[in-house]
């Protein structure tokens, strides 16, 4: 008897707790990171209507890769639940940089991290996860922003909140419009969580609105990449890591009609091109050395050559993009949230200077 009281207490709190949230669809609420608007919520790039002939891009376009959820609420809690697509786990990712969620609070002027989404990993069903992010806070209206995952798809999303709590979509606070694109590195291959990788903190931590493009080992300065980029409108500046991906050879071929497409569209905006770092796995491999230098010395010369014509061009140099420890990449190539750190340590100065000649400050 005292066992059947005990599993029928135990249901009953369950059933409370359950009654004590309120779920609400995040797609209502205010989605930045889009360069452009797509049919799907959470997807960063519309398939239906730009073709990579590519199977692995399109999974990318889909996937939910520097998009974040904006709202206002007074709810003491925030949970959340949400079904990602079946993207296998990846050796140098961590489990919330890739499918979870990663939410900031408005605090004093600063985003201020407040908690984590995990992701269930290795329990069926995969694709469906739920939990609380942040609990017990104080009372009173917060300013909300949640980063979707970097690594897979979001299918759905719903933001968990106290029964009775108010929630209103906010605007986007963000200021300009600077577009990222690039390989793994922009893509945040290695960072911790989705608010990790240099693109949304370059964003957050200068008040800007950058959109993450990153395509893991896929940025190889396609023309398809350089239309759709032509389509996006009122953009302030490009950051490209344009040359970690392809070889010297492709870096020589591709990079001057790659530019073409992009600059008719957007004469006069600021394309700033990031030199590819300096690989820790070439440190001992004469081959990889080779291969990697012939990259650095194409980037270096295409992007200087066209410098001399097109005086919007500019060229960032990787040297102390990894720190000089050995100590901030995953795998000897991928930025762990460290070798963000030291990336954004060389970079965000360079690239504050450059965008203030356009009075972007």
């Amino acid at each position: 008897m005292k066992h059947r009281l005990t599993v029928l207490l135990v249901a009953l709190t369950c059933m409370a707790a359950s009654a004590q949230t309120k779920w609400h669809d995040a797609a209502d609420l205010t989605v930045i990171g889009k360069p452009i608007p797509t049919a799907k919520p959470f997807a960063r790039i519309d398939t239906a209507v730009y073709k990579f002939n590519d199977k692995t891009i399109d999974r990318y376009a889909n996937y939910s890769t520097g998009l974040a959820v904006l709202f206002e609420t007074d709810s003491r809690s925030i949970k959340a639940k949400w079904t990602t697509g079946s993207a296998n786990s990846g050796a140098n990712m961590a489990a919330i940089g890739q499918k979870g969620l990663d939410l900031y609070i408005m605090r004093d002027g600063k985003w201020v991290f407040a908690g984590t989404g995990s992701p269930k990993m290795g329990m069926a069903p995969f694709n469906q996860h739920e939990g609380t992010i942040v609990a017990d806070m104080a009372e009173g209206a917060k300013q909300c922003l949640l980063y979707l995952p970097l690594f897979d798809r979001v299918d759905a999303l719903e933001i968990g909140l106290d029964e009775g709590a108010s929630l209103k979509p906010i605007d986007n606070p963000f200021r300009y419009n600077i577009i990222v694109h690039g390989s793994s590195i922009t893509h945040g291959a290695s960072a911790s969580r989705p608010g990790m990788t240099y693109p949304a903190r370059l964003g957050r931590s200068n008040g800007w609105y950058t959109c993450n493009l990153g395509f893991s080992g896929m940025c190889k300065l396609q023309k398809e990449y350089a239309r759709y980029l032509a389509d996006i409108k009122d953009v302030d500046a490009f950051i490209f890591d344009a040359f970690s991906n392809p070889l010297a050879d492709v870096i020589y071929a591709n990079f001057n009609e790659f530019v073409d497409i992009v600059r008719a569209a957007h004469p006069g905006v600021p394309m700033i091109f990031l030199q590819t770092e300096r690989r820790e796995v070439r440190n001992f491999s004469l081959k990889r050395e080779d291969t990697e230098a012939a990259k650095q010395k194409a980037a270096a010369e295409v992007v200087t050559a066209r410098m001399k014509t097109d005086k919007h061009i500019y060229f960032i140099d990787s040297e102390g993009f990894l720190g000089d420890e050995h100590i901030a990449t995953a795998d000897g190539t991928h930025p762990t949230d460290l070798g963000f750190t030291y990336m954004l340590e060389v970079i965000s100065p360079r690239i504050k200077k450059i965008l203030k000649k356009y009075g972007i400050r």
